[in-house]
């Protein structure tokens, strides 16, 4: 018996990914200070299949093209597990049906004006939850949308340049004042009277330190050094998937203070979540690429299979291992100490995932003509696994309308619970979408 995925929850209707190709860009505003945070239709049901019928070899599709017609708005069950139209049959897909459906019901349950979430298997590239949700409106697929302001997350291409081409450490100490919400030309002037605050850049990367990073990308970096570190990590690149990715934008003045603004994450660049996936899957790859893959095997009507999806290719290095590993270390900070401990412990500051390592970076950013509020979410655990034990990479996007309803780490927190939960880790509790759906009644 075929059955369609249940992902209609508490009420609220539940979007899968829709292939989204067009879309007008909203206007960039400047990034904010930490800011408190607190379905679709039907599923068309599977295709029936019949017995397999003898075939020869499948074709492997080509490793950089998208497959053919396949429509991620309309994200079936069948008794494989989750699968999708495309030309000639169904796509059997990656993704974890149960962890589909928990993010799913956070989105809906938190119904934030937009949201999208990845989670990935770092070392084969595997998409596990490939989550969208627009509260109004037609669905778009927002995982490969490339619209999104970068905010703060480009701070991580900017903390690679200082580490790899300025050669400064994680443990290089800036003073610093001002640069909350805007970068203005006293914000990089050395001040011993005023810079009444100093942090490390591994610090300030966890607490995303906006003066910080504007002064040292000013006194130590050329604008073309972090734009070809920006393009090493797929920023204006096309981004071989199976289905068609936008590419993110990329600007880097050389102007002084453009340049400076642009390297704390002010202006000048977007970012997909499939592309913010895939920038901290490098970091935790030691500074290695891999082609991200949804789809496993296209099936006929009749059960034929028409073409599985090849090995994946040999790594490409992008980044030094060195930068990377350094890096990797300096992204534990935002977890650690920086702008997601709040998110990721409870009240009594015990850690929502105990024992295991979290390495991530937010952005906020914020444009007020059109009261739209932007928070990302992007990282891995565990960060320094055992032999054989998986590790995962994790984007998510939140766009918040005035009223806020959660923020980008809260839900990725809750996706990395579900799925540790899921893997039975150690005091590791499942979030609960009721929970949250009473909550955001009060």
């Amino acid at each position: 018996m075929r059955r369609t995925l249940a992902l209609a929850l508490i009420g609220a209707s539940v979007l899968s990914c829709a292939a989204f190709l067009a879309r007008h860009p909203a206007p960039i505003a400047a990034p904010v200070a930490a800011v408190a945070p607190t379905a679709p239709a039907e599923l068309p049901p599977a295709l029936a299949h019949a017995e397999p019928v003898p075939h020869e070899e499948a074709p492997h599709k080509d490793e950089a093209s998208p497959v053919a017609g396949l429509d991620l708005l309309r994200i079936s069950s069948d008794d494989s597990g989750l699968v999708a139209p495309a030309d000639g049959g169904l796509a059997h897909l990656t993704i974890d049906p149960d962890l589909q459906r928990t993010a799913l019901g956070l989105m809906a349950a938190h119904h934030p004006t937009e949201a999208a979430a990845l989670l990935m298997d770092v070392a084969t590239g595997r998409v596990l939850v490939y989550a969208s949700r627009v509260d109004r409106g037609p669905a778009r697929d927002l995982c490969v949308e490339a619209t999104a302001p970068s905010a703060s997350v480009f701070k991580i291409v900017t903390a690679a340049a200082l580490l790899e081409d300025a050669h400064l450490e994680p443990d290089t100490r800036q003073c610093y004042s001002g640069g909350e919400q805007r970068i203005a030309a006293s914000d990089l002037v050395d001040d011993p009277q005023r810079d009444r605050w100093c942090a490390t850049l591994a610090s300030a990367l966890g607490r995303s330190i906006n003066a910080v990073f504007a002064r040292l990308a000013k006194e130590h970096i050329a604008p073309s050094q972090l734009e070809a570190m920006a393009r090493r990590f797929g920023y204006a690149q096309a981004l071989p998937f199976d289905v068609p990715v936008q590419p993110s934008s990329l600007r880097v003045p050389s102007e002084p203070l453009e340049l400076a603004r642009t390297a704390a994450g002010f202006w000048n660049t977007t970012l997909s979540p499939l592309q913010a996936v895939e920038m901290s899957a490098l970091v935790a790859r030691g500074g290695e690429t891999l082609r991200p893959t949804i789809v496993d095997k296209v099936v006929s009507p009749a059960g034929a299979v028409l073409w599985t999806a090849p090995d994946a290719p040999q790594p490409r290095r992008a980044v030094a291992r060195e930068t990377t590993e350094r890096l990797s270390s300096m992204m534990e900070h935002t977890v650690g100490e920086g702008t997601s401990w709040h998110a990721f412990h409870d009240a009594h500051g015990t850690p929502f995932l105990p024992g295991i390592g979290v390495a991530g970076k937010t952005g906020t950013l914020t444009d007020a003509e059109t009261h739209r509020y932007y928070t990302w979410f992007t990282g891995f655990a565990p960060v320094r696994p055992q032999p054989g034990e998986p590790q995962v990479a994790i984007a998510v996007l939140v766009v918040n309308g005035p009223v806020w309803q959660v923020k980008a780490n809260v839900l990725a927190r809750d996706v990395l619970r579900a799925y540790f939960a899921s893997r039975g880790a150690k005091g590791v509790s499942r979030p609960s979408v009721m929970a949250v759906a009473r909550h955001h009644k009060r």
